[in-house]
């Protein structure tokens, strides 16, 4: 019967967990919502949104209301066969994220069947009142009594008669036992760092209150007393068949008289005995949506009282009767429906995260007040230090690299040149004050040569090679490129054609263009030459195609400085 018992709470068990875990178990809640907050705590709440204190405020929270059933069963001096059926109800409210108040009631009957045959029932006031004398005395001789399993007993006679067997009882009982507690619960599991919520909750709990309860025997057969003396026989397989055939052959099914109990020395309450109790117990609760969850618990109650299972009286190997001192205690195993219950409020606290805000503000800032960025700039040019190439005297502008204008490439910035267009045959001998110094015959000065076309002032500018299936300049091309800039700066009204090769198919055509747009690229970006001296030239012929050549532009050439890639899609980054 037990194990029967215990394969259907856990048959059911497992169909409600795996519902539970097929159902959203969504959590959370928004911060902003001042309507989830009590109006007592609102001033926090403000602060908190305004900046001006780091916590929020508690939310409020939904109250939880359970019914649950279960398996029900006493320990005590007599053994309980069976697992008795119980129901209880709840109403719990957190106060906190670990902790939270519950107040339960239980309801529950609790059997037992004694497989021992006794003797001194008659000190016992349930049986020995309507048995026997309670003032009867025995005596030797005894006999021997096997029970079911080989245990013995011993069992006298009455005093005189020596050859009549002493009748013997198994003592029985029925217990009608309620109880209302008030529980602490702390939560173990609901405060995660690797995950912002679990459809399952673990929790322990224990709790004072008070249990009353009325016990009964099965000691008469209507107006007769059973005759138990059938059962000395030791021809039952075991304990299980003995208590089966007795109850079925023996027992009828009626507790009809009341066991010994603390009479009028002790509190009652329903015509009940009354006695304070404590509990402590564990579970789990498993989610079925906001609203709902699943839930096992196992309670165990210890009362201060000996008589629940009707007995208090234990005998020794021979046969007398002595008062134990040992008290009796109950345990409740039980399945249980919980209900949230509030409207505008967040589901219970333990189900919810305390850490969720702190990580999600975190990840993605809403509520968090961040400072006006302040970045350095030395020299106060208006390029942050972090960019600046040049430390640029006050006054002075400046390109986007932080590096002082020179618009005519003379080396002196135009902060301070008092000429701001040198020609270029004068800017072999320029002064500090960027005024050059023409050095030529006496009558160039009212006749000046034609200057020198753009090819002879820069010189023969360098070719970059790329590495074959790459668009990345190495470090040497970069080096050669800085050399070219300067020549470049230096002559400030030419233009440079910077010519990529082969157009054989489409690969080709990409690949010649993203070669020419990574060398200008860096000459705009990393040298801070403008973009319109450049002339975009790609998918010629006649070259090599992982080269690309810069050239000094003819007079007059003319040509785009930015051209669309013509195969976006076979584009390389």
């Amino acid at each position: 019967m037990l194990s029967k018992s215990f394969r259907i709470l856990f048959l059911l068990s497992s169909m409600l967990i795996s519902t539970a875990f097929a159902q959203n178990v969504g959590g959370g809640y928004d911060l902003k919502d001042s309507s989830l907050i009590p109006s007592k705590r609102m001033p926090q709440h403000t602060e908190f949104l305004n900046g001006t204190y780091n916590f929020p405020s508690k939310p409020r929270n939904q109250w939880e209301i359970g019914v649950k059933g279960g398996l029900f069963q006493i320990s005590g001096d007599i053994p309980a066969q069976v697992l008795s059926p119980g129901f209880g109800v709840h109403v719990r409210k957190a106060f906190g994220y670990i902790f939270s108040l519950r107040m339960e009631y239980m309801n529950a009957v609790g059997k037992g069947y004694s497989f021992v045959a006794n003797e001194n029932y008659a000190k016992n006031a349930g049986w020995g009142a309507n048995i026997a004398d309670p003032n009867q005395r025995y005596s030797a001789p005894r006999m021997t009594i096997v029970a079911p399993g080989g245990v013995t007993g011993i069992v006298s006679s009455k005093t005189g008669l020596a050859s009549t067997p002493l009748e013997h009882v198994f003592y029985n009982y029925k217990a009608k036992v309620q109880d209302l507690s008030l529980q602490g619960v702390v939560t173990l599991n609901n405060v995660r760092f690797h995950k912002s919520k679990t459809g399952m909750n673990f929790y322990g709990f224990g709790g004072v209150g008070g249990s009353i309860y009325e016990t009964r025997v099965n000691a008469l057969n209507g107006n007769t007393k059973y005759n138990f003396m059938t059962l000395t026989s030791s021809s039952y397989k075991d304990r299980k068949d003995f208590i089966k055939n007795m109850k079925n052959n023996v027992l009828d099914d009626d507790f009809e008289t009341l066991a010994e109990n603390q009479g009028n020395r002790r509190p009652k309450l329903f015509g009940q005995t009354f006695k304070p109790s404590a509990n402590v117990g564990v579970g789990v609760a498993f989610k079925l949506n906001n609203r709902l969850n699943l839930a096992i618990e196992d309670r165990w109650t210890i009362v201060k009282d000996d008589l629940l299972d009707g007995q208090r009286w234990q005998e020794n190997a021979w046969g007398d009767a002595s008062l134990t001192r040992d008290y009796d205690s109950y345990n409740y195993l039980s399945v249980g429906l919980n209900i949230n219950l509030g409207s505008k409020s967040i589901e219970p606290l333990w189900w919810i995260n305390p850490l969720d805000y702190a990580y999600s503000e975190i990840r993605n800032p809403r509520l968090m007040k961040f400072p006006k960025p302040v970045l350095p700039d030395t020299d106060g040019d208006g390029v942050t230090d972090q960019f600046d190439r040049e430390q640029t005297p006050a006054g002075c502008p400046v390109d986007s690299h932080g590096v002082s204008l020179d618009t005519d490439g003379d080396g002196v910035p135009d902060c301070k040149d008092k000429e701001l267009i040198t020609p270029t045959y004068c800017q072999q001998n320029v002064d500090a004050d960027g005024v050059g110094k023409c050095l030529c015959p006496e009558d160039c000065k009212t006749t000046p040569p034609p200057p020198p076309s753009c090819a002879e002032s820069m010189g023969p500018l360098p070719s970059i090679a790329f590495k074959a299936g790459s668009n990345k300049l190495s470090d040497d091309a970069k080096a050669t490129l800085a050399t070219a800039a300067a020549a470049i700066r230096n002559n400030p009204g030419c233009k440079v054609a910077v010519v990529g090769y082969c157009s054989t198919n489409k690969k080709e055509q990409q690949v010649s263009w993203d070669h020419v747009n990574a060398v200008i690229n860096h000459l705009v970006d990393k040298e801070g030459i403008s973009i319109d001296r450049f002339i975009f030239n790609y998918g010629q012929q006649g070259g090599d195609c992982n080269t690309v050549d810069l050239r000094a532009a003819a007079e007059g050439e003319s040509g785009p400085n930015r051209v669309e890639p013509p195969h976006p899609n076979l584009r390389k980054n």
